[in-house]
């Protein structure tokens, strides 16, 4: 690979301005409205609460309170639709940007997120990114069951596929994206960091470790360090 750099872009409030599990899932009760899903997902949250606030039970759980039961196309046809709706209104024009930038210099795109493999890799692929990296999501028998496959990606969790693509690129630097203090510690193994549309805590902590900031909301961020 030579001396080519690796790009990892977060995916909510770094590429996107917002969540966008919870969209996604509200678009899917909206096509398939059922009562008792109601009671489900007051008990998903309760125990999120009771359980010791682990953001990955709660995400198998909200998936199964919604979704459990779905078909493959059905999943695959409300998420082309999702993806599909994703416009200026959902997007940071500074993150399109800098995909662009690192596309142009010939960088390999890496979209890294929390979020599920149910509609991340179609992000993925609908913005040009070489591969996805998100949490899964299991299936049985054909129909979807919600369990995780893996761990939720997020914090320590993106460190550690962070550590797993420097082992697979041992000669490029990397640059990474995200927009939360839980992303500093991957942020701060990266040779070009940049923290972006972060609250003033986040960004002030960001800073404290010398990681750069932007924000992408509404202007474009300057253009990459040259790769060497």
């Amino acid at each position: 690979m030579g001396s080519t750099r690796v790009a990892v872009f977060d995916l909510d409030g770094t590429l996107t301005r917002r969540d966008t599990f919870v969209p996604y899932l509200q678009g899917w009760l909206a096509r398939h409205p059922r009562r008792r899903r109601i009671v489900r997902l007051v008990a998903a949250i309760g125990r999120f609460y009771a359980l010791g606030r682990d953001r990955g039970r709660l995400k198998s759980d909200l998936i199964r309170a919604c979704m459990s039961g779905a078909t493959r196309s059905d999943v695959r046809d409300w998420t082309e639709t999702f993806v599909a709706g994703l416009d200026g209104r959902m997007l940071n024009p500074g993150a399109l940007a800098a995909i662009a930038r690192h596309r142009a210099a010939g960088d390999r795109l890496v979209l890294l997120s929390a979020s599920v493999d149910l509609y991340v890799p179609a992000i993925g692929l609908r913005f040009g990114f070489a591969e996805t990296i998100c949490t899964g999501v299991a299936w049985r028998g054909g129909l979807l069951d919600g369990a995780l496959t893996t761990p939720n990606r997020r914090a320590a969790e993106k460190l550690r596929c962070i550590e797993a693509l420097r082992l697979r690129f041992p000669r490029a630097e990397i640059a990474a994206y995200g927009n939360t203090a839980a992303d500093l510690a991957h942020l701060a193994a990266v040779e070009h960091p940049m923290l972006v549309n972060a609250r003033p805590k986040a960004r002030r902590q960001a800073e404290k470790m010398g990681i750069a900031t932007d924000d992408w909301r509404n202007k474009c961020p300057p253009p990459p360090v040259q790769s060497a």
